[in-house]
C-alpha cells in the first residue's frame, strides 16, 4: 500500500512521531536505517524563530545522509506568526513537509496558548492550518489528541475542521490532554477520525512492538502508524514493525553489544552538532533507554547519569559489552 501526503510518497506505512530531547538528528537517522518512511524534527517555536534564535535554527537542520523524507514541526497559536515562520522553517531544514504541533501536552506549551491548547479552539486551528498552507508550498500536516479532557473529546470535529482548512494530513494521539501520557490510548476515537476524512490519518497511541503496528493498522483503517516513546533506545522497533506489516516473519533485536554500539554512535553523532558537552548529558537519558530489560544493569545506569564526556561514556559501553548479557540469554 502506497501512501503520499500531498505530493509526499513514503515507502512503508510505519513513522517516527515528533517528541522534543528525543527526535534529534542523531536518533532520526537510526530510525531511517530502520525503516521508519517518515520522521519529524523536534518542535520549534514558531516565534522563537521569527525571532532568529540560533538554538531554534540548530533544531531544524536536518543530516546529509538521511534517506526518507522529513516534517519540520512547528508550534504556535498565531496564524500570522505561523505563516512567517514556515517558509523560514523549509529553508532552513530543506524538509519536504510542515507539521503544525497541536497536540503536546506539557504545561509550558499550553500556557501560551500552543501545542494541545488549541483542542479547545477548532477554529483557531483552523485559521494556523489556512495560513501556512498558503504560505508554503508543501505539504502541512497537523498532529492533536483525542480532546482537551474527556469531557471535551472532539478529535472527529478538529479534524474535519483542518482537513476543510488544507492540512494533507492528520495524527492522532489516542489520549486527552488531561491524560498527558497515562493510561491507555483510545484507539476507537482514531477510527472515528479516520472515518470523517479523506486525507491520510496517522494513529499515534501505545506502539510498543511489531505486533501493535500492525494491529492499530487493521483496527482504525488509518494509513500510518506513529510511534513515540516505544521506540526510545530501540530504533529497530521499525524495522520489526515493518515486518509485522506486510505479514512477514518479524525478526529479532539484535544482541545487546550491537545496540551499545548503536547508542554511542548515536551520541557521539549528535556530540559532532551540538558539542560534547550537551550530547553527554542528553545521553544520560537516552543511553539508559538502550539498557531497558537488561539484567544487572542499574550500576551501569548510575555511571551513566553522571558522564560529562565522550571518553567516559565509551568507558562504560565496553564495560558493558564486557560484563552484561542480553536478556533472552538470562532466561
Amino acid at each position: 500500500m502506497e501512501v503520499k501526503i500531498g505530493n509526499v510518497k513514503l515507502s512503508g506505512r510505519v513513522t517516527l512521531a515528533p517528541m522534543a530531547g528525543v527526535t534529534d538528528a542523531a536518533f532520526r537517522l537510526l530510525c531511517e536505517k530502520q525503516g521508519a518512511a517518515l520522521t519529524c524534527t523536534e518542535m520549534v517555536s514558531a516565534r522563537a524563530l521569527c525571532y532568529h534564535d540560533e538554538k531554534t535554527k540548530s533544531l531544524l537542520w536536518l543530516p546529509p545522509e538521511r534517506t526518507c523524507p522529513t516534517a519540520a514541526q512547528l508550534f504556535g497559536h498565531e496564524p500570522e506568526i505561523m505563516a512567517e515562520a514556515a517558509p523560514m522553517a523549509l529553508e532552513l531544514s530543506g524538509a519536504e513537509i510542515i507539521d503544525i504541533n497541536m497536540g503536546c501536552p506539557v504545561g509550558k506549551v499550553i500556557r501560551s496558548g500552543d501545542g494541545s491548547a488549541l483542542m479547545r479552539d477548532p477554529q483557531l486551528a483552523g485559521k494556523i492550518v489556512e495560513a501556512v498552507v498558503k504560505a508554503v508550498d508543501v505539504p502541512v500536516t497537523v498532529k492533536s489528541r483525542k480532546g482537551w479532557d474527556g469531557g471535551n473529546v472532539n478529535a472527529v470535529e478538529f479534524a474535519k475542521i483542518v482537513e476543510q482548512a488544507g492540512a494533507a494530513a492528520i495524527a492522532v494521539h489516542g489520549r486527552t490532554r488531561a491524560q498527558m501520557y497515562a493510561g491507555k490510548a483510545d484507539w476507537d476515537i482514531i477510527r472515528d477520525v479516520k472515518r470523517s476524512v479523506s486525507i491520510p490519518v496517522f494513529a499515534n497511541g501505545d506502539i510498543f512492538t511489531g505486533g501493535d503496528a500492525a494491529h492499530i493498522l487493521r483496527y482504525t483503517g488509518c494509513d500510518l502508524a506513529m510511534v513515540g516513546r516505544g521506540c526510545f533506545g530501540d530504533p529497530w522497533l521499525f524495522q520489526r514493525a515493518n515486518a509485522v506489516v506486510n505479514g512477514e516473519p518479524e525478526p529479532e533485536r539484535p544482541p545487546l553489544k550491537d545496540r551499545i554500539e548503536a547508542a554511542v554512535w548515536q551520541i557521539e553523532y549528535a556530540a559532532k552538532q551540538k558539542g560534547e558537552r550537551v550530547a553527554c548529558l542528553e545521553a544520560r537519558s537516552q543511553f539508559c533507554w538502550y539498557l531497558r530489560g537488561v539484567p544487572y544493569a542499574g550500576p551501569y545506569k548510575q555511571e551513566i547519569v553522571q558522564v560529562s564526556t565522550l571518553e567516559q561514556l565509551r568507558h562504560v559501553a565496553r564495560q558493558i559489552q564486557l560484563n552484561l548479557r542480553d536478556e533472552e540469554t538470562n532466561k
